[in-house]
């Protein structure tokens, strides 16, 4: 239990870091890629050619709000943005 709550502490306080993977949730989806919370206050966008390893027509053929999503961190912008890829994680 105590490596849980340490765990999580580090979490909340991290900052995300390029080539990082996370399991995040889907909060918001687009015409362009979904949102994906993979922290605490913290959202990244998955842009729809990096959510699986076929063409996308759909954001909603994939995902749907309140899915659980494994990210990794392609960039991190100097605005602040963050540049997620489901599809890195992908086989083949």
């Amino acid at each position: 239990e105590a490596d849980q709550a340490v765990k999580l502490v580090q979490q909340i306080v991290a900052d995300p870091e390029v080539g990082a993977i996370y399991e995040g949730t889907v909060v918001k989806i687009t015409d362009f890629g979904d949102f994906v919370n993979i922290m605490p206050g913290t959202d990244g966008l998955v842009h729809i050619s990096q959510l699986a390893n076929r063409r996308v027509t759909k954001v909603s053929d994939v995902v749907k709000e309140g899915d659980k999503l494994k990210v990794k961190v392609l960039e991190i912008g100097r605005d602040g943005k963050i540049r997620l890829s489901h599809k890195a994680l992908l086989e083949g």
